[in-house]
Parts: C-alpha cells; sequence; structure tokens
C-alpha cells in the first residue's frame, strides 16, 4: 500500500504520516500542516466503486452530530440509489470511523459532513482552504494533490495522496504562523471521463452559525 501515487520519495514539508489511530495526534503539533492517514481501501470495494454509474453515487451536505454520520450517509445512499451489499456497508462504516476519530481529534460536537462526486476541475488552483481544519478522503478516482509554494509561486512538484488514505488539513483559521506553505488542489480532470467521489468533514463550534440554506436538512440541527 503507498499513500502517494507519485513517483516522488519523500512527502512534501510540513505533511506526514501515520498508519495507526494514535498517530492522529501527530496533526495536532505546531510543525504539522498536513498528515496522511496510511489506511487505503480494499481492491474489490475499489473495483465496485468504479463500475457504479456516476448518478448513483451519494452525495449531499449536512452539519450533524458525529454518531448521526452513519445514518445520514444511509440517506445520501438511498437517495442517490447506490446498491446495498457488501460495498455500501464498507463505506458507510469506514465513513462512520473517519468521523469519530476526527471529531474526538478536533473535539467537535458537529460536523460539517459532505460527500461531493466530481467530474470537473472543482478547486484546480492550489490554496489553502478558509477553514481551521479538514479531512479529505477520495473513494474513487484521483486523490488531493499536494504542494509547497515558495514565495507564493504555484508548487514545483506535486504529490496525489493515494485514492482511500484519509488526508488532514490545516485552513488559514489555524492558529499558527508563520504560514506552512503548504497548498492542496482537487487534481485537474475535466475532459478525461473520470468521476471523483470525495468525504470531507469540518470540524463546527456552533451549528447555528454554520447553516447554509443550500444544506439539505441535518439530523438534529433544524434549519433557520
Amino acid at each position: 500500500m503507498t499513500v502517494l501515487d507519485s513517483a516522488a520519495s519523500d512527502l512534501v514539508v510540513g505533511c506526514d504520516i501515520t498508519g495507526e489511530e494514535a498517530g492522529l495526534r501527530r496533526f495536532l503539533d505546531p510543525d504539522c500542516a498536513a498528515l496522511i492517514w496510511q489506511r487505503g481501501m480494499p481492491a474489490d470495494i475499489r473495483r465496485w466503486l468504479e463500475q457504479i454509474d456516476p448518478e448513483r453515487l451519494p452525495r449531499g451536505r449536512v452539519i450533524v452530530p458525529p454518531e448521526s454520520v452513519a445514518r445520514v450517509f444511509a440517506e445520501f445512499c438511498a437517495m442517490s440509489g447506490l446498491p446495498q451489499g457488501a460495498g455500501q456497508d464498507w463505506l458507510q462504516a469506514h465513513v462512520a470511523g473517519l468521523a469519530r476519530e476526527f471529531s474526538l481529534l478536533m473535539d467537535a460536537r458537529y460536523l460539517r459532513f459532505r460527500l461531493d462526486v466530481v467530474t470537473t476541475n472543482a478547486c484546480r488552483k492550489f490554496h489553502v482552504d478558509a477553514i481551521t481544519a479538514r479531512l479529505v478522503c477520495t473513494y474513487r478516482g484521483t486523490g488531493t494533490q499536494l504542494g509547497m509554494s515558495h514565495q507564493g509561486a504555484e508548487p514545483a512538484e506535486v504529490q496525489t495522496v493515494a485514492t482511500g488514505s484519509p488526508l488532514l488539513l490545516r485552513g488559514s483559521r489555524w492558529p499558527a504562523q508563520p504560514a506552512s506553505g503548504l497548498l492542496h488542489r482537487s487534481p485537474p480532470i475535466e475532459g478525461t471521463g473520470e468521476t471523483r467521489l470525495v468525504l470531507v468533514l469540518d470540524p463546527v463550534t456552533d451549528p447555528d452559525d454554520e447553516m447554509d440554506h443550500h444544506m439539505v436538512t441535518p439530523v438534529g440541527v433544524p434549519l433557520h
């Protein structure tokens, strides 16, 4: 199993790797701008997902307590028509497990839980998100790409996180100075015929301050 789909032998500066849940606490260290959790996904699940009609891949966005993620994931799957079975069961358990571990790490009572189905060059420019922290995991297609910016220039070297390996990223609201220079982007795939399925989790302190009228109705948190 590799954590980077890249010929480069070293991780970009400021990015670390762990293979265990206990190692996630490394993300809280001052010099760690990003952390890759070496988990991957079974080959049969990956092949199954690649064969699913993109229109039937689950998608949605909602703010929920971490313990509600599994139920909401099942609702997203029901709405999209994702076939039930071992594949969906594995995905649900994996997503719920990531939500649990990330919320514990960030001491978050709520999470912004998002599943995106991407076929375009969404977020193709290297950037830092305007959040405190984020967990991203690509289940289908090319993973998130990382690069180090020097004096504001585009990264000269691009490394791609392996499909199925969760990536923890700090955003611009993380209280760290100076900025690390580590940037990320969604891989440019427009025109290739590729479809990506991406999980995004953000810690939420106050759901009332985070509500977005474009979100589906969250479990346990009424929209205003």
